[in-house]
Order: C-alpha cells, then sequence, then structure tokens
C-alpha cells in the first residue's frame, strides 16, 4: 500500500508540476512572441476602436498599449483580439489572448466559475439606460411596456430583469451581440431603449449625427466595476498585469506624467524613486526590467493622462471622473503602495 501511494502521490506530483510549468509561460511566450495578443471589444468609440489608417486607439486600448510597455518595451507591439460579450472569456481561456483588457465586469462566477483573474478596477461604471427625447420619458421607472436594446452574454441582462420585475414592469428585449449592431437598432427604431453601461451609453451617444436629440436617463441600476483579466495559473503574469493597472494610478496620484517623468528621476520622494526602478528591485522581482513602470508612463502615460486623453469631459465621449478620480480627489481610484 506504501509504494502504491507513494507511486500515485509522484505521479500526481508530475503531472501537477507539469501542469503548472504549462501554464506559467505567458511572460515568456509574450516576450518570444514580441507581440501582446490583448483581448478587446469588437468596438466602442473612446475605449476601443480603430482610427483612418486603421491603428487600435482608445481607453481600453492604452491598457493594453501600456501592458506592451512593460513587458516589450514598446507600447506598439500588440494585437488586438476582438471580441464579443460571448466569445471574451473563451478567447482569453483558450490561450488566444494573453491579457483582457475589455469592458468587462467583475463578478463572483468570472472570478470563480469562469476561472478568471481580476486585476483591480481601471473603470468604475454603472448601467443605466438611453432614449431618444420625443420618446418623453425622463425616468427609467416611466420604460414599462418599452422595447429594449440588449447585449447578450453581458450582466447587463441580469441587472435589466432583475431591475423591471422589482419595478413591476415588463419590456421586450431586442437582443444583439455587438455595440455597433446595438447602435444600428437603436437609431433605427427597432428598440425604444438601449442599456448598457453609462460610459458605453456615452460612447454610442457621441458617434449620432443628432447626440443632443438622445437622452441618457437619470438612473444607475447596478455597479459595473470593469477590470482587467487573464488566466488563472500564472501567478506571474497576474502580478505584471495587476501592477500595470498600479502603476497608472500611483503615477497620477504621485504627480508623475508623460512629460515629466525624466525628471522625476531625480525626485526626492523614495515611492516616486521604486516607481521608476532608480531604486529598489520591484522590476527584477516581476521578471521584468527596472524601468518597466517608466516605459508606461513616458510612453503612454498615468492614468489621468489616458482617461482624459481618450473619454474625458474635452472629448467627444465627454466623461467627468466622477468615482473614477483619485481617493484624494474623492474618488473610488486607489493603488496599494510601490514599497
Amino acid at each position: 500500500m506504501k509504494k502504491r501511494t507513494s507511486v500515485a502521490v509522484g505521479a500526481l506530483g508530475l503531472a501537477l508540476g507539469v501542469a503548472g510549468s504549462a501554464q506559467a509561460a505567458t511572460l515568456e511566450d509574450v516576450q518570444a512572441r514580441g507581440v501582446l495578443n490583448c483581448v478587446v471589444s469588437t468596438g466602442i468609440a473612446g475605449f476601443a476602436y480603430t482610427d483612418e489608417s486603421g491603428e487600435w486607439k482608445g481607453f481600453d486600448v492604452d491598457f493594453c498599449r501600456a501592458t506592451a510597455a512593460a513587458v516589450l518595451g514598446d507600447p506598439g507591439a500588440i494585437k488586438a483580439v476582438t471580441s464579443t460579450g460571448k466569445t471574451r472569456f473563451t478567447l482569453l481561456n483558450a490561450g488566444e489572448g494573453d491579457v483582457l483588457w475589455r469592458n468587462t465586469t467583475i463578478t463572483f462566477s468570472r472570478d470563480v466559475g469562469v476561472k478568471l483573474r481580476f486585476h483591480g478596477v481601471n473603470y468604475y461604471d454603472g448601467q443605466g439606460f438611453m432614449v431618444r427625447k420625443d420618446l418623453g420619458v425622463s425616468s427609467a421607472n416611466d420604460l414599462d411596456g418599452a422595447s429594449v436594446c440588449i447585449q447578450t452574454g453581458t450582466t447587463t441582462e441580469l441587472n435589466l430583469a432583475d431591475y423591471f420585475h422589482a419595478n413591476g414592469m415588463k419590456y421586450e428585449a431586442v437582443t444583439i451581440e455587438t455595440n455597433d449592431e446595438a447602435r444600428q437598432n437603436y437609431t433605427a427604431g427597432r428598440c425604444d431603449v438601449y442599456t448598457t453601461d453609462a460610459s458605453g451609453l456615452a460612447a454610442t451617444r457621441s458617434t449620432f449625427t443628432d447626440p443632443d436629440n438622445h437622452i441618457i436617463l437619470p438612473e444607475i441600476i447596478s455597479k459595473e466595476p470593469l477590470g482587467p483579466a487573464t488566466r488563472h495559473g500564472d501567478d506571474q503574469w497576474s502580478d505584471i498585469v495587476t501592477w500595470v493597472l498600479n502603476a497608472t494610478i500611483t503615477a497620477e496620484e504621485l504627480g508623475v506624467t508623460s512629460a515629466n517623468v525624466d525628471e522625476m528621476k531625480s525626485s526626492n520622494n523614495p515611492e516616486v524613486l521604486r516607481l521608476l526602478g532608480v531604486e529598489g528591485n520591484q522590476g527584477s522581482e516581476l521578471g521584468l526590467s527596472a524601468d518597466w513602470a517608466y516605459n508606461i508612463i513616458k510612453m503612454v502615460g498615468n492614468y489621468g493622462e489616458i482617461f482624459e486623453r481618450n473619454i474625458g469631459v474635452n472629448t467627444p465621449i465627454g466623461l467627468a471622473r466622477g468615482l473614477n478620480a483619485q481617493w484624494t480627489d474623492g474618488g473610488l481610484l486607489y493603488s496599494p503602495p510601490f514599497r
């Protein structure tokens, strides 16, 4: 019995070792490939979209670029792996993508059941409703009997059902797969209402020829903490993605920008020096170069720069920082210290 048990334990240990080594190679795979495969949406204005030259840009894409800057020293070394609400997790878990930087809500079932690892919140959001002004509606409580465009495979489906049930209302669901399909159905009048995260509604409205004729209703019916995800089983890669996000947040808090990052290498603040790799060995602990965070800030920017460039009040999206302001400014944005 002892012999059989030790053989079984040995075989199990070997199997676990093989599985662990097979799963723990994302950094090596990305560096050998020279390109970061980043799962993004099929297209949302301000968040992930292609410009006239076909280059991917946007808030989510900039975090793909930040990851590539940290890992490869080149923010342009990314491949956008487009996904719908239904396909995003399948693509990630199948290895088609190295990381998911896409408007994706962190939930228990996704973290535990789908076996993803989430790495913090890069956008605090909530589900809202958009309607045409001529519908004569000023509140979501007036939507009884409305037809609603809604993306399948998202948390918005369940939130919508819960909200209407709790308020004794009925609705007709018009299901769609992508934001572009939702925009087309909504503008064609196939649904009275479009519901998704409020940031997505603002992004979609910015693409209309008559944005002033559409209003986002005041009700926010859910918590939608959006953040990056990776597959289970690779702690090193999980740490890297976590601290890529934290580096952008900490840089803004400490006043380190793409414009002054070189000057800040001479700062008297020890945390700034650790962040930029002047002191400490945090880069080597991640398996990266000492200047990994410097590269993010220099090549892509801090969190505030990323936000304002893509979706801020001076862009067509026109989003105020709100909950996404730094904790020192009354928001929820907060990074653990670089210590």
